[in-house]
């Protein structure tokens, strides 16, 4: 069976590896560009299934297990590739600065506590005691010991290593798919700038420029850009050790002084810039909630586009032989990997 998967990003290259556990004998993945070049890699790498559950249900149970294979992930690709991929089980503070944000953390330990999950509601003192770099004025947090980070340019490293050194895998960088192949409403195949591939089954992890690819449905909900721009401060020597969330930034230590902080939610279309306004908004609000980051050196800035959808896009499409790996938002280094065995699993059974 081939099976052409279209974009190397995080979920590409999970795909083309899931399947490859599986046995399929061809999988090739299609990447115009450098593999990993777009959100994959410039996500700040929270696996924060509490942070981003909105309430009990299917979305829970999937976060929940998502974020608890990565461990296991982390140390298969490392003995497959000899990467690290950062991963560590940091834990996670979800801040209120007043009153009304503490009754807001308050509600969610609470659902989460009755869900069987590691929640804990602290005052500003136990917040503190939590980090100590935490501002005075926090008045309350919600503590979610379970919540993880990996650093996404390593994973996307380990992942491609992992993938060029399968046999039954290759990646073809450089490659610009022009269109789909459809034929008696069967995608077959995919239009290439010099030529065609055909193949069994057709996966479409584009990220965000997955609707721009001629032949998708229509019935395929859109995937839109979702500009965030993120900034890497340097603190030494280190002093944040846990992830901070609140009034919309957030700071993620990696544990040996640098600091990424973010970060914009923008519907500015494949504009790339990093804005002025778009930085001292996030170092106004990462400041707010860690004063001493206000002495950090400030390092790399950027920006890329999450693939907003209104929902992840996950498996069979409406279109037969075509299937789906995209629209993950914020959510696409937390899902990586449950996203690909879900997709593999989906080609398989088709």
């Amino acid at each position: 069976m081939r099976v052409c998967v279209i974009g190397a990003g995080v979920m590409g290259c999970a795909t083309a590896l899931a399947l490859s556990d599986r046995g399929a004998a061809d999988v090739v993945v299609l990447e115009r560009a450098v593999p990993g070049a777009e959100a994959s890699s410039a996500a700040a790498g929270i696996l924060g299934a509490q942070l981003e559950s909105a309430g009990p249900g299917e979305e829970l149970e999937l976060f929940r297990r998502a974020r608890a294979r990565h461990a296991e992930w982390a140390e298969i690709l490392r003995s497959e590739t000899g990467i690290d991929v950062g991963y560590k089980q940091s834990g996670a503070l979800e801040i209120a600065l007043d009153d009304r944000a503490a009754e807001a953390v308050a509600a969610r330990v609470a659902w989460q506590k009755r869900a069987g999950l590691s929640a804990e509601l602290v005052d500003g003192k136990g917040a503190r005691e939590i980090e100590p770099a935490l501002a005075d004025r926090v008045v309350a947090a919600a503590h979610f010991a379970e919540e993880s980070q990996v650093e996404p340019p390593l994973l996307l490293r380990a992942l491609v290593a992992a993938v060029a050194r399968r046999p039954r895998l290759s990646i073809r960088s450089g490659v610009t798919v022009r269109s789909l192949i459809v034929e008696r409403d069967r995608c077959v195949g995919v239009r290439l700038e010099d030529g065609e591939l055909r193949a069994d089954a057709i996966v479409l992890a584009a990220g965000s420029w997955s609707s721009l690819l001629p032949g998708v449905p229509a019935s395929v909900p859109e995937v839109k850009p979702m500009r965030g721009q993120l900034v890497q401060l340097d603190e030494r020597p280190p002093h944040v050790r846990t992830i901070v969330v609140g009034d919309g930034g957030y700071v993620v230590p990696r544990g040996d002084g640098r600091v990424v902080c973010g970060s914009t939610m923008e519907l500015a279309g494949f504009r790339r810039e990093v804005t002025a306004s778009g930085l001292a908004s996030i170092l106004t609000k990462v400041i707010a909630l860690v004063p001493s980051l206000g002495e950090a050196q400030v390092g790399p800035a950027w920006s890329s586009f999450r693939p907003f959808a209104s929902a992840p896009l996950i498996g069979a499409s409406p279109l037969s032989g075509l299937f789906l790996a995209t629209g993950h938002h914020r959510n696409g280094i937390l899902l990586s990997r449950e996203t690909g065995e879900r997709v593999a699993e989906a080609v398989l059974h088709s």
